[in-house]
């Protein structure tokens, strides 16, 4: 790895509106290469919405799809890299045949880089699940990616930082969702069309155990013990009428936060990530102390398909 700057971005994305979307991510593009930034990371499905697809029907959901080699939004992407001269990941839903992944890309000036799609997927049952961690190199650097639900299984960051990863871009739409954990559940929506006259409530519940207080439980620690850069990014503001809390930040092979989104808004922010750390860090002492042969329990099959279950009932479960 080398000294490499990047950059974490946010925004209120619009349902099912890929031209509104792409439109703000170039915006914000320009943003971070003003900053400085040589790679620029957008959220989970930021290209076409998110929560809304819980309740679409298969073909609903494969009418709103689009297949990686004739993707009219990936093209625009690539016009966007192109144009600003640096690569950008961001999430869509992939069509393949008569199936749909949640995935997430990579794009340069020259087209599609490298593409990973969500290995625990469940916000509509016509979502098929990924079978391949997606590990790559641009520039000197490797990078790996992982989506939202992904990152709370600490054996998917150890396998992506095991198969070489730097950096793992770890894109989002969380937060402020019920819970049967103390303090958290959903924000007000009218906290959030009020935020200019009143930030300071909005500000509090994003900032407690519903948002930013939970995030800061378990993200530093994917980072802290596998010795990588964690970039995370999330929606902020309302998605399907619900609020997220944004906090897109990037965070050290230490477990500390470098730079973090605080505007109540769509917001960009750049960090400087060095080779230096990551040796430094015990993240990746603990993993060349490792015993693999004491570790057999972990790769049995149980016998029983995996169940991806959020800690919040679906829609379309109800």
């Amino acid at each position: 790895m080398r000294d490499i700057r990047i950059a974490a971005a946010q925004f209120e994305h619009k349902n099912a509106d890929p031209a509104f979307n792409l439109s703000r991510i170039r915006e914000l593009t320009q943003q971070t290469v003003e900053q400085g930034a040589e790679i620029v990371s957008f959220h989970e499905c930021c290209l076409h919405g998110y929560t809304f697809t819980q309740t679409l029907s298969k073909e609903e959901l494969l009418e709103l799809a689009e297949p990686l080699d004739d993707s009219p939004s990936l093209k625009q992407l690539v016009d966007i890299s192109r144009e600003f001269a640096v690569p950008i990941l961001a999430g869509l839903f992939e069509r393949n045949g008569d199936r749909v992944f949640n995935t997430y890309v990579c794009v340069t000036a020259d087209g599609l880089l490298a593409r990973f799609s969500k290995l625990h997927a469940f916000v509509n049952p016509h979502l098929s699940s990924g079978n391949e961690y997606t590990v790559f190199e641009w520039s000197g650097c490797k990078f790996g990616m992982l989506i939202c639900y992904d990152n709370n299984l600490p054996e998917n960051v150890r396998m992506t930082t095991l198969l070489g990863a730097d950096v793992i871009f770890m894109p989002h739409v969380t937060g402020c969702l019920p819970s049967v954990m103390p303090g958290r559940g959903i924000v007000d929506p009218e906290l959030w069309r009020n935020r200019d006259r009143d930030p300071v409530r909005l500000r509090q519940e994003l900032d407690g155990p519903k948002g930013r207080g939970w995030l800061m439980r378990w993200l530093p620690t994917r980072a802290y013990e596998n010795g990588i850069y964690a970039v995370f990014t999330n929606p902020i503001g309302l998605d399907n009428g619900e609020v997220r809390n944004g906090q897109s930040m990037i965070i050290d092979p230490f477990g500390e936060v470098l730079a973090e989104c605080r505007n109540l808004g769509d917001d960009v922010v750049t960090a400087l990530c060095v080779p230096e750390k990551i040796e430094q860090s015990g993240g990746r002492r603990y993993i060349r102390a490792r015993r693999p042969e004491l570790y057999g329990k972990l790769s049995e099959p149980t016998g029983e398909p995996p169940t991806t279950e959020p800690g919040w009932e679906l829609k379309h479960k109800k």
